[in-house]
């Protein structure tokens, strides 16, 4: 048998059962995709993580959906590194994770686990009707032209009006090859915009996203830490966030309320990279045997 120790973590929160869980698994990055998608899929997870050792790095980590690996994700990271600390499985307040988009480092600051995106890159723009047509509002509720924006993973940042056009937005999955299409990549399971408004879901808060997913991902992520970097980026390059830190909020209307810390890297005309910090729980930890599964 092939036992595997993991440990489940609720990401961007203090308490269980809120921001976004991850399983990570210790040890599994030997793993076949095959079998780390199966396991995603077991979780109902919307992302796992696997680690294992690195030549370039204090440790590798690897990304998985339900249907593909991707080459970084915000929460699982914040997961991770929550779950190796919990572990004991490093020292001091530093750490660096070899990931498919290049090395991230990490910082502790207190509670909070503080990851360096890397700089961030300006992709394709997407028609606002398009966009509009994909999560079913009109185009007039979208006060900024989309951007594909990338610190890790690509993402098609759209700034909504209101908290209102937000809560009404839902995905419709038969648009979003024409979004792929239009930022020339294959595939349509990354082309779901991420969706923010410019006022917190809380007094304390400074803007309130969402991220409709489309299958076989569950339907709605909870707190989504890599778009949150990119649309971080995206606001700073267009004037939109007069703060050089601000806080993200998303998934309160999912009861899993989720909060980040974010921070610029250089100025806003030449990013070197974007800060974002949150804390993780460790919720449950145990074995999972994935021998049957190869």
């Amino acid at each position: 048998m092939s036992w595997f120790d993991f440990d489940w973590v609720d990401a961007f929160s203090d308490r269980a059962f809120g921001g976004n869980g991850c399983a990570v698994v210790h040890g599994g990055a030997v793993l076949s995709e095959d079998v780390c998608m199966a396991y995603v899929r077991e979780t109902s997870l919307v992302e796992c993580t696997f680690t294992g050792p690195s030549d370039v790095a204090d440790i590798r980590v690897r990304y998985f959906l339900a249907s593909r690996e991707i080459p970084f994700a915000g929460h699982p990271t914040i997961a991770t590194v929550a779950a190796m600390r919990s572990r004991d499985l490093f020292k001091g307040d530093e750490l660096t994770l070899e990931t498919g988009a290049g090395v991230v480092s990490i910082r502790l600051n207190g509670d909070e686990i503080e990851m360096t995106q890397v700089a961030p890159q300006f992709g394709a723009m997407v028609p606002a009707d398009l966009v509009a047509a994909a999560i079913s509002l009109p185009e007039e509720a979208i006060i900024s032209p989309p951007q594909f924006v990338s610190t890790g993973l690509p993402f098609c940042v759209t700034v909504l009006r209101d908290h209102e056009a937000l809560r009404a937005a839902k995905l419709d999955v038969s648009v979003l090859p024409k979004i792929t299409e239009k930022a020339g990549f294959s595939g349509s399971d990354m082309a779901e915009p991420f969706l923010v408004t410019l006022k917190g879901a809380t007094d304390t808060g400074d803007t309130f996203s969402r991220l409709l997913m489309a299958p076989p991902s569950p339907p709605e992520d909870p707190f989504t830490g890599s778009a949150t970097g990119a649309m971080a980026a995206y606001l700073w390059k267009y004037g939109l966030m007069p703060k050089d830190t601000f806080v993200a909020e998303q998934g309160h209307d999912m009861g899993r309320a989720g909060q980040a810390t974010v921070t610029r890297v250089g100025p806003m005309d030449a990013m070197t990279g974007i800060k974002v910090a949150g804390c993780g729980k460790v919720l449950m930890r145990g074995q999972v045997d994935l021998s049957e599964a190869e």
